[in-house]
């Protein structure tokens, strides 16, 4: 009878240490904005390929229109990290008391954003956008909208800057011919573009000294960071291990990419090649916020610089 109970108990070791690591599991609440956005996908593939899991990480994503929502849902505490969040919106949040902290960069250089009209637009370049011309970005103090401030200000555009939502509904209203200028990502207007339904005008690289800003930002919920810094350390590096999987070889990277996002491989191929460079999504770089600081300031994003303190406190990026 012994041996029996031996036996039985040998037999069940490996499933109940495979029970107790499935339990050992920590789970990350985190707001992904733009389903389908190359930038914003690493949760999303790193997942399915393992990689969160082999860091002991559960996700659980709650996807968002922008940088508004976003900022939103992790204030409030509905999730524990925010991705996509505009450097501008970061620092206005912290500076009125909001309990946000940076982890991470989701975007440095602006090589991915751009400004396209339909093809018969009389408007060849963002100069040519006179005072009527409704020119697009998403949410206040958003990316979209700090970099359409400068663009137009270094072309001399003289358009009128409207809030319009996520990028699809930017492209249903561009195409419609309620919004002159929309403005995109990759790989949003891919499409059109290629079908001459619409024409680039211009990118936010354009203006030089935003190509090594991190133009939008990984942000924790500061109270959940305190918690569990350990946690937060190790969700920065699966999203960077994830990130370096995403610019391999491996072909389920076209296979995932596409079941996520409806893109094609041929669309993917490109934003890797010509808009979205891996040193782009590296979370541990985040360079370039004391002239962002300083454009929130001039924008009125922002009421004054953040102090050094302050920006100690703020960015708080775990070691590589």
């Amino acid at each position: 009878m012994k041996v029996r109970y031996l036996l039985t108990a040998l037999l069940l070791a490996p499933l109940t240490l495979a029970a107790s690591a499935a339990v050992a599991q920590d789970k990350i609440r985190v707001a992904v904005p733009m389903r389908g956005n190359w930038e914003n996908a690493a949760p999303d593939l790193g997942e399915r390929v393992g990689i969160f899991k082999k860091h002991g990480i559960e996700l659980e994503k709650v996807y968002t229109q922008g940088t508004g929502e976003t900022m939103q849902v992790v204030i409030s505490n509905s999730v524990d990290v925010g991705l996509g969040i505009g450097a501008s919106s970061v620092m206005s949040a912290f500076a009125k008391g909001a309990p946000v902290r940076v982890i991470g960069s989701s975007t440095t250089g602006t090589n991915d954003l751009f400004w396209y009209v339909r093809s018969d637009s009389p408007i060849k370049s963002l100069a040519d956008a006179g005072p009527d011309t409704t020119a697009s970005y998403s949410t206040q103090g958003s990316s979209s909208h700090t970099y359409l401030l400068a663009a137009l200000k270094e072309a001399g555009g003289k358009a009128k800057p409207t809030a319009t939502g996520s990028q699809v509904a930017t492209l249903t209203q561009v195409m419609s011919g309620q919004i002159a200028i929309g403005f995109a990502v990759p790989p949003i207007g891919f499409q059109q573009l290629e079908d001459g339904k619409t024409r680039i005008i211009g990118r936010a690289s354009d203006v030089a000294s935003t190509r090594d800003q991190s133009v939008r930002l990984m942000v924790a919920n500061a109270n959940k960071l305190k918690e569990k810094p350990e946690l937060f350390a190790r969700f920065v590096k699966a999203f960077a291990e994830s990130v370096d999987w995403m610019y391999s070889d491996d072909p389920k990277v076209y296979e995932y990419y596409q079941d996520l996002s409806k893109t094609p491989p041929k669309f993917t191929k490109k934003l890797r090649e010509e808009f979205y460079f891996k040193a782009m999504l590296d979370p541990y770089h985040v360079s370039g916020i004391e002239p962002m600081m300083h454009d929130a300031v001039a924008y009125k994003f922002l009421p004054a610089p953040l102090t050094a303190d302050q920006l100690k406190e703020l960015i708080q990026v775990p070691k590589r």
